[in-house]
């Protein structure tokens, strides 16, 4: 199952978000949106989960926590 992750902070790195999503299953892909011009952060990543119980409680556990001071929103990417 494919997770859109927003309101990242724009000093969240990739690793740090597979880390938080690793705690609640395993994670086949992790892939923060980049300016391509600039390099930096755009405040959003791509999270894909192979087991659909896992990433559903991701999306309950993490959806409006707080990382890095932003409360982040997690919810089923739209194809």
């Amino acid at each position: 199952m494919k997770l859109l992750v927003r309101n990242l902070s724009r000093t969240t790195t990739e690793q740090e978000i597979r880390v938080l999503f690793s705690n609640h299953g395993s994670v086949t892909e992790c892939s923060l949106v980049l300016d391509q011009e600039t390099g930096k952060s755009k405040g959003f990543a791509f999270v894909e989960m192979p087991n659909e119980s896992e990433a559903k409680l991701a999306i309950v556990t993490l959806h409006e926590t707080r990382v890095a001071k932003n409360r982040i929103r997690v919810k089923i990417a739209q194809n």
